[in-house]
């Protein structure tokens, strides 16, 4: 028996256990989220173990995924088209215009001392012709019922189809920023993609014609059934009966299940084509380049071209990653993504796991979500018994209780140095 089966096979039992002992609900989202991680972890391998990208932007190309959702599969509000729709779109169409024309006055006027000038004027000019589309028709929108819509809605398409154009949309996003920042190395890509992660994120928040903003989008359709439904259900009923088991933990557990088997298939999929990847000689390639880009570049290899084309794929993981946990949800909070918090959550499940190989990244995915959602639960019982001897409104007591939610973080530090001291590669090291 392998090293790396039992240590799935060991994950594995302390879901069960937490099923066993805890509930088989919280056991089977434990599971959902641990494969939405798992896939988080595969994006991010992609760029840093195959290529040596530092990218704390991960948040914002999630966010892009979770957006799509909402574009895909909320239904549309003809009276915001109505009110404004089309003067939105003829305005991002004219800002997008404005930047193509100045990019290309910038190389028509390369030697020319009026550049400065002609390219200031292009973009101020555009600016306020821009504002005065763009601003009336926001307003417009935003007045159509602000308590539940306010926004231009989506196409009303399954939200399943949603996964894949939320890869497109975090793959187009990175297309653009790697375009600009990927000449920069190390800390300083970092902190670019940081920047951008922060850019995407205010404009998700503050743009309610688009997501409502912080008004957030709820009740976003499923690709399973709902539980009320199934709770309705002569057949559903009679077999939940059947089982022993209350009608309502039933309808929950299979939803909940649905999940699981749509979010493996995805993880499979998106495992099986990184595998590929990395084993193909395009993946070989990026490893030596990886590993010396001054060689690989003596050897007529073009390294930005490659990191552009690395950096797209994994964001776009993230971007479906990121559709999958909306999809979950059933809505779109932008104030969730927290850029770096998350960002540091996701590169401990890949320095844990092992960079520069996927099947570390699925382990680490799942061993560090486990523990960010048990340990609070873990640690809320080990305190009560430690302090059992005191009084129910003993000070000190309430304080440990409620402190026991930063046990994850101290969880999280514990494991990280654990591994980069006795295991420095990961639990499971690039072959």
């Amino acid at each position: 028996m392998s090293k790396n089966f039992l240590m799935f096979l060991t994950m594995f039992m302390l879901i069960a256990f937490v099923g066993f002992f805890q509930s088989w609900t919280v056991a089977f989202m434990i599971i959902n989220m641990c494969i939405i991680s798992s896939i988080m972890s595969l994006g991010v391998n992609v760029q840093w173990g195959y290529a040596g990208l530092f990218n704390l932007g991960i948040m914002g190309f999630v966010a892009l995924g979770g957006l799509a959702t909402v574009i895909i599969s909320s239904p549309p509000v003809y009276e915001a088209w109505e009110a404004g729709g089309l003067r939105v779109i003829i305005a991002l169409i004219f800002a997008f215009l404005t930047i193509a024309f100045a990019t290309f006055v910038w190389k028509k006027l390369y030697n020319s001392k009026l550049r400065p000038l002609a390219i200031t004027l292009i973009l101020l000019f555009g600016f306020f012709i821009y504002r005065y589309i763009f601003d009336p028709a926001v307003e417009a929108i935003e007045k159509i019922n602000p308590a539940v819509e306010g926004n231009l809605g989506g196409l009303g398409l399954p939200i399943i189809l949603s996964w894949p154009i939320g890869g497109v949309f975090a793959a187009g996003a990175a297309w653009l920023v790697g375009r600009v920042s990927l000449g920069l190395r190390s800390d300083y890509l970092a902190i670019a993609t940081l920047g951008v992660s922060e850019i995407i994120i205010f404009i998700m928040k503050n743009e309610d014609w688009l997501a409502r903003g912080v008004k957030n989008v709820i009740g976003l359709p499923r690709p399973v059934p709902y539980e009320i439904d199934l709770q309705k259900s002569s057949d559903f009923i009679y077999w939940s009966q059947t089982l022993g088991m209350d009608v309502v933990d039933a309808s929950s557990l299979f939803v909940k299940g649905c999940y699981t088997v749509l979010f493996l298939i995805v993880l499979v999929i998106v495992y099986w084509l990184c595998e590929k990847a990395l084993n193909s000689p395009w993946g070989r390639m990026m490893r030596a380049i990886r590993d010396n880009e001054v060689a690989a570049e003596a050897l007529g290899k073009d390294v930005t071209s490659r990191h552009l084309q690395v950096f797209v794929l994994g964001s776009a993981v993230c971007g479906i990653a990121g559709a999958m946990l909306v999809t979950l949800d059933g809505q779109l909070t932008p104030t969730s993504y927290h850029p770096l918090r998350f960002t540091f959550i996701i590169w401990v499940m890949v320095i844990v796991g092992g960079s520069g190989n996927n099947l570390g990244s699925i382990l680490g995915g799942f061993i560090i979500w486990f523990f960010w959602i048990e340990v609070e639960t873990i640690g809320h019982l080990i305190i009560d018994i430690l302090t059992s001897g005191f009084s129910e409104d003993n000070p000190f007591r309430i304080h440990m209780l409620n402190s026991a939610a930063y046990m994850r973080y101290l969880t999280l530090g514990l494991i990280l140095v654990l591994v980069l001291r006795f295991n420095p590669k990961g639990l499971i090291p690039e072959k």
